[in-house]
């Protein structure tokens, strides 16, 4: 092989590795993968340490006694389709679920999108159920806002429920939830709904502290406009129209 040859030789391979380079360049860094279509169970979103940030699933795979960033987040939760929102540290911060069906008396459906208050349970939610038993259906829908207690941290909650489900007796039972709830580390109450209720009432209801109706601006299922003011024992103090 004489001199222009061995050249040609290697300007010939050094023009398909910077072809190969290009390609690999290209595939890799310029252009992302195109799917139409993908199909699968679960997606974890993660950050580049590995936390769960977003998670997606379908039924089976919803976790209910598996560790999501080192956490077992709810044991006695009811699988269902749908997504997970955790925040920085970890820490499950909400999510959306859905399911429907029939069933022996007609069909049960929901839908719940929901926000967590930092290291607690849901503060507000977008709320849909459409239940069905016979010839009978009630469909309610609402935003709501709920207060929590005051102690209230996830691992805390999951620690006394497990504690709790141990108890067999049920006055027993009641009478630790009571204390408990008393302690401020479970219980929750809501505060403000929006929407239309399980009675067909369609407006803004108020509550107390302790979950207690105090006042409802509504249309009622028979097209009529009510307003109404409870005491702290749900009795009607003042109405209009009055009654």
């Amino acid at each position: 092989m004489n001199a222009f040859e061995k050249n040609l030789l290697r300007l010939g391979i050094v023009a398909s590795l910077a072809m190969a380079g290009t390609a690999l360049y290209n595939t890799t860094v310029e252009q992302p993968n195109h799917f139409e279509t993908l199909n699968v169970e679960r997606i974890n979103i993660v950050e580049a340490d590995g936390t769960v940030k977003l998670l997606i699933t379908n039924t089976e795979r919803f976790p209910t006694t598996e560790e999501v960033n080192g956490r077992v987040l709810n044991e006695t939760r009811k699988k269902r389709s749908g997504m997970l929102f955790f925040n920085e540290e970890g820490m499950e911060a909400g999510g959306l679920i859905f399911d429907g069906s029939k069933n022996e008396q007609g069909h049960s459906s929901g839908l719940s999108l929901t926000f967590d208050q930092y290291n607690g349970d849901q503060v507000m939610q977008l709320l849909t159920t459409d239940q069905e038993r016979g010839d009978q259906r009630r469909v309610s829908s609402a935003l709501v806002f709920n207060d929590r207690p005051e102690h209230e941290t996830q691992d805390k909650v999951r620690e006394v429920m497990r504690e709790i489900e141990q108890i067999e007796d049920p006055a027993v039972r009641r009478a630790k939830i009571q204390e408990y709830q008393e302690q401020g580390i479970i219980g929750g109450s809501t505060r403000l709904l929006l929407g239309k209720t399980g009675s067909q009432n369609n407006g803004l209801f108020l509550f107390a502290k302790d979950g207690s109706p105090r006042a409802m601006f509504y249309v009622d299922a028979n097209d009529q406009v009510q307003l109404q003011f409870m005491n702290d024992k749900g009795e009607v103090t003042h109405s209009w129209p009055e009654q």
